[in-house]
């Protein structure tokens, strides 16, 4: 029986997908990617993976919270509500909680 060949990356069969920068980004992307011996896509792609699994996990987290028995009625009507939203829109909702609890300790 012979081993499966692992799947090569391929610069020419990967999806592209261009991105418009802010001024300054492709420069700092740049030199983070130097100090991490990193191409910039090798950067870009690593920071994404990042931020999606810390996304999931924050997630999983608040849904594990919900099942608190101290939980009034009305937050547990939130919690139904929750978990009927996909898990895409969960994230979402997981991040835009997150994002206002950031501003609002910024101010």
């Amino acid at each position: 029986m012979r081993p499966m060949k692992q799947a090569v990356y391929s610069s020419r069969t990967a999806d592209k997908f261009v991105v418009r920068l802010p001024d300054g980004m492709r420069e700092r992307i740049a030199e983070v990617a130097r100090t991490h011996h990193r191409s910039m896509n090798s950067e870009i792609i690593a920071r994404l993976e990042q931020s999606m699994i810390q996304e999931a996990s924050l997630a999983d987290d608040l849904a594990s919270r919900l099942d608190s028995p101290e939980l009034t009625l009305n937050e547990r009507e939130l919690v139904q509500c929750f978990r009927q939203l996909t898990r895409r829109q969960q994230n979402a909702l997981v991040a835009l909680i997150a994002h206002d609890m950031e501003m609002a300790a910024g101010e």
